[in-house]
């Protein structure tokens, strides 16, 4: 079990693998006011920055799914170097239907929806894991700007304009769910650049040290690509966001 070998190759170097910063990371557990002893549950995990910094910084416990064991096993890595391997565990396997043993704080799924077939499907995924009084967190993408035709939208990676919402009606449609919007933090465009362009010198550095791979000619069709792709499409079109979330009565 593992995913496709060019998010491997590509996002190797990376401890975020999405565009929220560090600082903004930090921001997000600051601005959930985590309680010492929360319990967070972290369903398409990556190399698990989210749990180890919150760990070492608000002293949560926390779970880890992720279906990369490369970054998996960053993870585990990261807690050690955080002295934070006693309170975070990372398990390589599918978070799809993944329910936590245990009612958990805060139940997240940070950029990786496709596991519940969307955001309502991981949305009431989450819910299962959730304690009365809980939060869950989804990440997800939003149009900054809508874009003016289809093939602008597939400029983005998206397969249609529809598949992704303006921050309106991203932020309405969590009420039509049944929930409250009780805390948000936003991705800027220096998160999109942090999260793509460190891609390309890990692609550069790839190429130089595996001449002889069988995935190298795609490798350098897509550092050729990108850049230009990523400043025309995603950098002016493409929003991202963490939404807070609790269920209302």
């Amino acid at each position: 079990m593992d995913i496709p070998r060019i998010f491997n190759i590509t996002e190797s170097a990376h401890r975020i693998h999405n565009p929220i910063t560090p600082e903004k990371l930090a921001t997000l557990g600051a601005a959930l006011r985590l309680e010492a002893g929360t319990r967070v549950l972290d369903l398409g995990s990556g190399s698990g920055e989210m749990l180890c910094t919150w760990a070492r910084d608000h002293d949560i416990f926390g779970t880890g799914v992720d279906m990369s064991q490369l970054f998996s096993e960053q993870a585990k890595l990261r807690a050690v170097e955080l002295g934070v391997a006693d309170r975070v565990t990372f398990i390589h396997g599918d978070a799809a239907g993944y329910v936590s043993d245990e009612k958990v704080g805060v139940a997240a799924c940070v950029g990786a929806t496709w596991i519940g077939g969307g955001v309502a499907g991981t949305v009431e995924l989450l819910a299962q894991s959730l304690c009365a009084g809980g939060i869950i967190l989804i990440g997800e993408p939003y149009w900054r700007q809508l874009p003016p035709t289809e093939e602008v939208a597939k400029g983005c990676h998206a397969n249609a304009i529809s598949d992704f919402l303006m921050l309106p009606e991203l932020l309405a449609s969590f009420g039509h769910l049944g929930y409250d919007v009780v805390e948000m933090v936003l991705a800027d465009q220096d998160g999109w650049d942090r999260y793509e362009a460190a891609k390309w010198l890990t692609m550069r550095r790839w190429l130089e040290a595996n001449p002889d791979d069988e995935l190298v000619t795609e490798v350098r069709a897509q550092l050729t690509s990108e850049p230009e792709r990523y400043a025309a499409y995603t950098r002016e079109y493409l929003g991202w966001g963490v939404f807070a979330l609790m269920p209302r009565g």
